[in-house]
């Protein structure tokens, strides 16, 4: 079953990166003893209607979380990668400024108490993360919260649920033991060419068009998706703490990263 990964942006359509990952099986019989490549179909989100000055306004996170809810119901997709915050931080975590995934990996824009983020240019995507979440999960949508149950897919009924899972591209490349993709703004279109090339030599995979920055952020975003969704607990490993309701909002969550192939490497919880 496939899985869909989205690079988060809240001002234009055009900033999006969407793609569907799934798995395709060799077509030769002789390689049926390869690993089974990943096929990432990238998918485009235009601005509603046909105005071309509708791409320059913010985007609508009701709007947004009704098109990627349709897309899933469509394809048949329980979970949902998304590049951006779920929550904010708990006021008892201990920490100042950040969540405990966010200080766990060193992420470069921390999210506090509500409201309160760094750098605070992050407050306004932030905020449409977690109201991006929260309206996928009016929609029945719901955040990954369970700790510590391997046996059962990291304890995801996946047959009656559909979870939201924060995905941070960054450190993906890390944990893959690749150098990260540089910043949309200061990279080079030789900075994609070696980037994607790093990739597909640790993690075969397809796609139906060459990926842009924001389309190549998603694909590498999206395969712990792939290793939760195919119950593969040597694929993934989970940052941070569940998330939780607390005066009236969320707070904390789990970042879901890739693991390299052919390295086992467990179930591993950091808390």
């Amino acid at each position: 079953m496939a899985v869909l990964s989205v690079d988060l942006a809240c001002r234009r359509w055009s900033d999006l990166g969407i793609v569907v990952l799934d798995r395709a099986l060799p077509e030769s019989p002789g390689s049926r003893e390869l690993p089974a490549v990943v096929a990432c179909e990238i998918v485009v989100f235009g601005p509603p209607g046909v105005d071309p000055e509708a791409d320059r306004g913010p985007i609508d996170p009701e709007n947004l979380a009704g098109r990627l809810n349709h897309l899933c119901a469509v394809r048949d997709i329980r979970i949902l990668m998304l590049d951006g915050p779920q929550a904010w931080k708990s006021r008892a975590s201990g920490l100042e400024h950040a969540r405990s995934c966010e200080r766990q990996l060193n992420t470069a824009a921390k999210t506090g108490l509500p409201g309160m983020v760094k750098p605070f240019t992050y407050r306004t995507f932030a905020e449409f993360c977690v109201d991006l979440y929260d309206a996928l999960c009016r929609r029945g949508w719901r955040r990954l919260d369970t700790l510590g149950q391997p046996a059962q897919s990291a304890g995801l009924d996946l047959q009656s649920q559909r979870v939201l899972v924060e995905s941070y591209p960054h450190a993906a490349w890390r944990s893959l033991g690749l150098k990260p993709l540089p910043a949309k703004r200061r990279a080079r279109v030789s900075d994609l060419a070696e980037a994607y090339a790093a990739l597909r030599s640790v993690v075969p995979f397809t796609t139906n068009r060459p990926p842009n920055h924001d389309q190549l952020q998603a694909i590498v975003g999206g395969l712990a998706g792939l290793a939760l969704e195919e119950h593969d607990h040597a694929g993934f490993r989970m940052v941070g703490n569940p998330p939780q309701r607390e005066e009236g909002h969320w707070r904390e969550g789990f970042i879901v990263l890739p693991v390299p192939p052919n390295r086992p490497a467990g179930l591993r919880w950091i808390h």
